[in-house]
């Protein structure tokens, strides 16, 4: 029997070894750290594990570590220039310095008109070096749209809920870093919105974390209350630590109005604080056309078809 009982020994340490690592890659795909693993009693542990493993995003953790790793490689490249100083964004009619999401417009015919009329008036999307303050300083803000329509499957059966949440949360990594506030706002319909918020000052705790990836809220989509709370945040922010210059996120797959008097008060909100908005229409091309709505309010707008792409909204990551 002594053959069998050692055999027996092989295969369970075998399986342990194996149920290990596949906790580990699960933790470091959600961002936890092994020196957090390291530190949790194992009850706690075990409970965290199981609680990954369920998670309406468990079959995406894969994507979510790919996405953080991306960004942690555009985050390296942000210094890559002259020493003290950060790749920013700005505007002009350089085309040796035009970022990644202007160009694609050449390949779509319908926004290659756009792009001359913007390059004729220097108003494309540049990367920029001027030290630290070409970055933003305020709050990130994701804006991720939780309509009915975002449970739909790309290529590689991806959801764009999955694509979208991935990128908040990479996004989260990105405000930590740079030692800023993040705040994930997921939206809907008009009535339909929660607000999370992490403060740069504070860990993020993974249970937190979690309840952000997790919730789902269904129904139409509104683009007015997101940015308007959005909006709201970085005004507040602006009032206690006069910090301007935050960027705001918005990821949707639907096209949506607003009125003109909320355009209005939109326009001298973002002369007066500063902020930056980046659009991403996900698996939605015609909300990235020229003339949208989204176009109109983002200052930087991207369309995503791949949603197995991660590398899609690399730029992002070296601009914010």
């Amino acid at each position: 029997a002594a053959p069998g009982t050692r055999a027996g020994a092989r295969n369970a340490a075998a399986k342990a070894a194996e149920a290990a690592r596949e906790e580990a890659a699960l933790m470091r795909a959600w961002g936890v750290a092994p020196g957090d693993l390291k530190r949790m009693p194992f009850d706690q542990r075990a409970q965290l594990a199981e609680r990954l493993r369920t998670s309406r995003l468990a079959q995406w953790a894969e994507l979510i570590g790919r996405f953080r790793q991306m960004a942690s490689g555009e985050r390296a490249r942000k210094v890559e220039n002259t020493a003290g100083e950060l790749v920013g964004v700005t505007l002009g009619d350089d085309l040796s310095r035009v970022i990644p999401s202007e160009l694609a417009n050449l390949g779509l015919p319908e926004l290659r008109a756009v792009f001359a009329a913007r390059y004729a008036a220097g108003e494309l999307m540049l990367y920029d070096s001027q030290g630290e303050q070409s970055t933003g300083r305020g709050a990130i803000i994701a804006c991720v749209d939780t309509s009915h329509s975002m449970y739909e499957t790309g290529p590689g059966g991806v959801t764009r809920e999955a694509w979208s949440k991935a990128c908040a949360l990479a996004l989260l990594d990105q405000a930590r870093h740079a030692e800023r506030d993040f705040v994930g706002i997921l939206f809907s319909a008009a009535d339909k919105i929660q607000v999370f918020r992490f403060p740069a000052g504070r860990p993020a705790g993974i249970a937190q974390v979690l309840d952000f990836a997790e919730t789902f809220l269904g129904g139409g989509t509104s683009y007015q209350r997101p940015l308007t709370a959005a909006g709201e945040l970085l005004e507040e922010e602006f009032n206690d630590t006069a910090r301007t210059r935050g960027d705001i996120v918005m990821i949707t797959d639907d096209e949506c109005g607003v009125t003109e008097e909320w355009m209005r008060g939109w326009n001298d909100a973002k002369h007066l604080l500063g902020f930056r908005v980046f659009g991403v229409a996900i698996g939605a091309p015609r909300a990235a056309e020229a003339g949208s709505v989204l176009e109109a309010l983002c200052d930087n707008l991207r369309s995503i078809e791949d949603l197995t792409d991660v590398h899609a909204a690399a730029d992002l990551f070296r601009v914010i």
